[in-house]
């Protein structure tokens, strides 16, 4: 699958299910729909990182690739900070709310600034592979159950790009 084509259905799935959560006000579907989503942002993101963005990493990029990776932290930091709240608690839909519309602002950013460069550099081919590392390592991830619990392992700075 073209890595390109994969993440902008993953940035569509993850939009979906950010709004699925809000969608609800009973606490316990809140928080499997929370953790769902957690796990697909998680394992979105690292697949980024450790796979395409390596990949991408070009003079005409590396702007680009910086500023997500900084994105990504924040987006982590939120995550593990919902992680720890009950969806009950007061604060929990207002920090999900910010989290919401970060993930859509970078996803916007990814769509509209990086995917074409990288659409330009990469060959259908060379996208397909790429494609393919990333869904092998999501799964990977998947398979070793709850991918959400290692992003409070992962707030301090941004990843190397």
């Amino acid at each position: 699958m073209d890595a390109v084509e994969l993440l902008k259905r993953q940035h569509q799935e993850m939009e979906r299910g950010l709004a699925r959560v809000l969608d609800t006000e009973n606490p316990a579907d809140k928080k499997t729909r929370f953790a769902a989503l957690a796990d697909l942002l998680t394992v979105h993101i690292a697949s980024e990182e450790q796979v395409f963005y390596p990949a991408v990493k070009a003079a005409r990029t590396e702007d680009i690739l910086l500023e997500s990776l900084e994105e990504h932290l924040s987006l982590k930091r939120l995550l593990a900070d919902l992680l720890d709240l009950d969806p009950a608690e007061q604060t929990f839909e207002p920090k999900f709310k910010v989290l919401k519309e970060q993930a859509e602002h970078h996803h916007e950013e990814e769509e509209e600034h990086l995917f074409p460069k990288v659409s330009k550099l990469l060959d259908a081919g060379a996208r397909n592979t790429l494609g393919e590392e990333m869904l092998a390592l999501q799964k990977k991830l998947t398979r070793q159950g709850e991918p959400r619990e290692q992003v409070v392992n992962e707030t301090d700075t941004a990843a190397p790009l």
